[in-house]
């Protein structure tokens, strides 16, 4: 399994595991001590890399580029988004804690060692927008967040849920 995983990432590197997790590690290690559920990671995950869609006017422009129909990715990223938080899991960079409002997810204490050897342009930058998303974010109470994000991305977060429903996915 480990080698079928290593082939993949290695012919698909992009929103692979490893790609998507390394991406949940910096949101996670800039927004510690907070814990997010799998939901806010998915959007958080979807949010790093196009903060231009926040608009607001200190929002640092998108890393990836504004494709027609990323709504759809969030459908996508979710099980994505899940499937890397285990993987950075069994990394140790990534903890898991049952908690009365559910299963909640945090940066562990090494993950910010790890953050800090990421040195490429691209890595680099990604940093400098979890920071800005943890400084304008990671304070506010969880429902806050939550509304924030929906009000922000809310047509992407009501075809997510639709698509869902339609495919017998939704919780």
């Amino acid at each position: 399994m480990a080698s079928l995983t290593r082939d993949f990432a290695a012919k698909h590197p992009f929103n692979s595991p490893l790609e998507t997790g390394i991406r949940a590690l910096v949101v996670l290690e800039a927004f510690y001590p907070r814990r997010c559920d799998l939901l806010e990671v998915t959007w958080l995950d979807h949010l790093v890399v196009h903060t231009g869609d926040l608009e607001w006017h200190d929002a640092p422009e998108s890393l990836h580029p504004d494709l027609p129909h990323r709504a759809g990715e969030l459908l996508v990223r979710r099980q994505l988004v899940e499937r890397s938080l285990r993987l950075m899991q069994r990394m140790h960079l990534i903890d898991e804690c049952e908690t009365e409002a559910g299963i909640e997810f945090c940066a562990s204490e090494d993950a910010p060692s790890y953050v800090d050897l990421l040195q490429a342009p691209y890595s680099n930058a990604l940093k400098a927008r979890a920071k800005w998303m943890a400084e304008h974010f990671s304070s506010l109470p969880n429902d806050a967040l939550r509304q924030l994000i929906e009000s922000r991305i809310g047509r992407w977060t009501a075809e997510f849920s639709a698509d869902e429903t339609l495919l017998g996915v939704s919780q």
